[in-house]
């Protein structure tokens, strides 16, 4: 069965669309829209923006979701999906490639939890770190004997598992971690601690959005982060993407849920192929 996986933050690069825009119509049209929606051109970002601008929240989350969405919208008739999933940012890309959200819904919504985001990671300053090589239940275990905010926030594949929270709790988790037998505890350049209680000021702003939204049944069960099972109720789906900016990603169960449920094909929309190489480690190790 046909899966379709879509990326989050962090895939970006500059250059990222240009193809589409050039060589399709509907991804040209659909572009100019987002320029207009947004009030300034993201495409002139996407297509020659430094690495700096890019790895604005503000602009990466739009940038990647336009991406995503555009990639899955040229492909017509031929995109037919069993099941979707997305990782962070990447689920609204995949609700709004099933039908559960309009492109111009899904659009706003993004740019304004992007927005909401950077002003929590200022408001709440902390940052995350990836560990490698260490069981998921040894990670819990460390992050919760430290008395600070420090959380599982994606796991990603079986041995790689980003942990978030205050800079100060991250440090205390990576020297603990790394004596526990992580094989690495990398500090990621990203712009708070997305995933962990520190994002709750972005929740309560989006919130509000979320649920002014129009959600509509999508063509497929959609995996959600929050509990990594499939959904198909526009409600159930609303309240879920309420809980997911400060709850952890589950990215390997998700993956897990969805071959068990038949998904023996997934193709990657959006930039880059990280998820791809996270999908062939679980399939091979769990």
């Amino acid at each position: 069965m046909k899966a379709y996986v879509f990326p989050g933050q962090g895939a970006q690069f500059s250059g990222m669309g240009k193809d589409l825009y050039e060589n399709h119509s509907l991804a040209k049209d659909l572009f100019e829209r987002a320029n207009q929606i947004l009030n300034f051109r993201i495409t002139d970002l996407m297509f020659e923006g430094s690495d700096e601008d890019l790895r604005q929240t503000k602009v990466t989350q739009p940038a990647v979701f336009l991406h995503s969405v555009i990639s899955a919208k040229t492909l017509g008739d031929d995109f037919r999906p069993a099941m979707v999933a997305g990782h962070s940012l990447g689920e609204f890309s995949a609700l709004v490639a099933v039908g559960a959200l309009s492109f111009e819904d899904g659009l706003q919504l993004v740019y304004k939890r992007a927005l909401a985001m950077q002003k929590a990671g200022e408001t709440n300053p902390g940052t995350m770190a990836a560990i490698l090589g260490l069981p998921d239940e040894k990670v819990e275990e460390i992050c919760a004997e430290i008395d600070d905010i420090v959380i599982p926030a994606n796991y990603n594949c079986p041995g790689q598992v980003v942990i978030s929270g205050t800079t100060s709790g991250i440090d205390t988790a990576c020297e603990r971690l790394l004596v526990a037998g992580a094989k690495r505890a990398l500090k990621l350049k990203v712009g708070g601690a997305f995933h962990s209680p520190l994002m709750a000021p972005a929740k309560e702003e989006l919130e509000k959005a979320i649920r002014m939204a129009r959600f509509q049944t999508p063509v497929c069960p959609v995996y959600q982060n929050v509990d990594a099972t499939g959904e198909t109720s526009p409600n159930v789906i609303k309240t879920k993407l309420i809980t997911q900016l400060t709850a952890p990603v589950k990215w390997t169960q998700s993956v897990q849920n969805m071959i068990a449920a038949g998904a023996d094909d997934f193709t990657e929309l959006g930039p880059g192929n990280v998820l791809q190489g996270l999908i062939n480690k679980i399939m091979h190790m769990g």
